[in-house]
């Protein structure tokens, strides 16, 4: 790979932007959002014996499901402005909490404001294609038998399972309340890191035997391109300890005793979540070393190879500049069997060169 080629690579505008995402980290900076056409809205309201699903097609048809008698999960798709405030001023969301779900680039984070329970934390994928981890910015309002969860994306999100689970009678979060729904929606997100750690997992392995097998300068891009992705992992689940840990310790009543221990299962898993993120982010460390060292070591063979090349080579440069010199009288200068003797001395001596440093081991 030519040099220009490789700076090339490096300087590519969508990586520059990438570094840029990565490091932007002042949160006094409004990010602006493009608003979708239109808000989706989708209700779940079940209880132990039935389930209600509805595609809603105004916001205002949410507002009854405020305290029902049954568990209403309210899933409000791509974020307008108008009708997040809308939603979040029947519901009682207190106006920061409504600042923080239409804000960008927010800190994992958990309040309880107002009787409300409010956590924000990030939804990962894993885009094969560009071997990017993407980002979505997800906001979960608990209150009193209703849960409001705000998605950026109306095309994707991690709550399938959960979908089907709440079609089935008889499972868990069919027989409990709002709380262990609001778990779920948690978990979900939690357990979908690992799917995210995995594949980078895998091209970290990949990576790691391209450079053993023949590290060259694309292998140093991709390793820079990996620790930003990792920076990216590692800045969207650390956080998410103190959020499960702040629900521990919030005591609000939303909570069900019964349900704590489900928290203490997520909090688990983020705990496993962190320690992988911080091996991978030693393994990423640990590539560059490699790196470092293969290229090291392949400049040494090249220098050793030149250094034996060149030694070899001066038996026969000192012979031929000693006939070579302007005198009349030189040894063997006008025999017939000066040249022979000459050329053979020329094999002879590195011939014996190559035998004493085999014999070293030097190569």
């Amino acid at each position: 790979m030519a040099v220009q080629d490789y700076f090339s690579y490096l300087l590519n505008p969508l990586e520059l932007l990438r570094t840029k995402k990565v490091l932007q980290v002042n949160p006094t900076v409004v990010s602006q959002r493009a608003e979708p056409a239109e808000t989706k809205l989708t209700v779940y309201d079940y209880n132990t014996g039935r389930i209600d699903i509805k595609a809603l097609k105004k916001v205002e048809d949410c507002f009854p499901y405020i305290d029902p008698q049954t568990v209403s999960w309210i899933n409000v798709d791509g974020l307008r402005k108008d009708d997040v405030e809308s939603i979040c001023k029947h519901f009682g969301v207190h106006y920061l909490i409504t600042e923080d779900i239409l804000s960008l680039g927010q800190r994992p984070k958990m309040d309880e404001i107002d009787g409300l329970l409010f956590c924000l934390l990030n939804m990962l994928y894993f885009n094969d294609k560009d071997s990017a981890v993407e980002i979505e910015q997800i906001s979960i309002v608990l209150g009193k038998n209703f849960v409001i969860s705000f998605q950026e994306d109306a095309t994707r999100d991690v709550f399938n399972p959960l979908r089907e689970r709440l079609k089935v009678g008889n499972t868990k979060v069919r027989q409990n309340g709002a709380d262990f729904l609001f778990y779920a929606l948690i978990d979900m997100i939690v357990d979908n890191y690992y799917v995210v750690m995995e594949k980078l997992g895998e091209k970290i392995e990949g990576l790691e035997e391209d450079i053993v097998r023949s590290p060259n300068t694309r292998s140093l891009a991709k390793i820079n391109m990996l620790r930003k992705e990792m920076i990216i992992l590692k800045r969207s689940v650390a956080p998410v300890r103190e959020l499960v840990n702040g629900i521990l310790r919030s005591e609000s009543e939303l909570i069900e005793e019964k349900t704590e221990k489900y928290f203490k299962d997520v909090y688990d898993h983020i705990l496993q979540a962190n320690e992988l993120a911080e091996n991978y982010r030693d393994m990423m460390m640990n590539l560059h070393d490699l790196y470092l060292s293969n290229v090291n070591l392949k400049m040494n063979e090249v220098m050793k190879v030149m250094a034996v090349v060149t030694c070899l080579l001066a038996p026969a440069t000192v012979i031929g500049g000693i006939f070579g010199m302007n005198f009349e009288s030189i040894p063997l200068l006008h025999n017939k069997w000066g040249f022979f003797i000459s050329v053979g001395l020329m094999l002879f001596i590195p011939l014996t060169m190559i035998r004493m440093f085999r014999k070293r081991g030097w190569f």
